[in-house]
């Protein structure tokens, strides 16, 4: 799968070690952010990178790291088609998903040790929509993916 991975100085060190593993892995990958620790490339631009990215389907999904990741995921859901979702958890990585369709992965620098980082990242990347739920569940969740991709057209268009 083709990926990007991106960061701002904070999420540096998870990215490095999510690269590595993921490149390993057989993903390809763009990277984005500082190109070293110390270089201050602010979360926003890494974010708003990524997301032009994937509205051009440069690639399948994005996984972004800033120190809380909350912040890329706010900036990444400024954006028409991205569903970015901030999780602390292999749980919620797959729920993300399953629940949610999620294209975008958003992880806290500050607070994600390597090892559950790629834990998360393998669980986003392994998950389909709608996965592992049952027949219902799936069913209704396929009409609030369109109710939502309705809600956004609107939000996104001008009036």
């Amino acid at each position: 799968m083709h990926l990007i991975l991106g960061s701002d100085r904070s999420g540096y060190a998870l990215r490095c070690a999510l690269e590595q593993q993921l490149g390993e892995a057989g993903h390809s990958l763009t990277v984005l952010g500082p190109c070293n620790a110390e270089e201050p490339v602010p979360f926003y631009e890494t974010a708003a990178q990524a997301a032009r990215a994937l509205q051009a389907n440069e690639a399948e999904r994005a996984i972004l790291i800033c120190g809380t990741g909350m912040g890329v995921a706010q900036v990444a859901n400024k954006f028409k088609g991205v569903r970015a979702a901030c999780v602390e958890s292999v749980y919620a990585a797959k729920m993300a998903r399953a629940i949610n369709d999620s294209n975008v992965l958003c992880i806290g620098g500050w607070f994600v040790a390597p090892e559950l980082g790629l834990a998360m990242a393998k669980t986003f990347l392994d998950t389909a929509f709608t996965e592992g739920l049952e027949p219902w569940r799936a069913e209704w969740l396929q009409g609030a993916k369109e109710r939502i991709a309705a809600l956004e057209g609107e939000n996104f268009n001008p009036y």
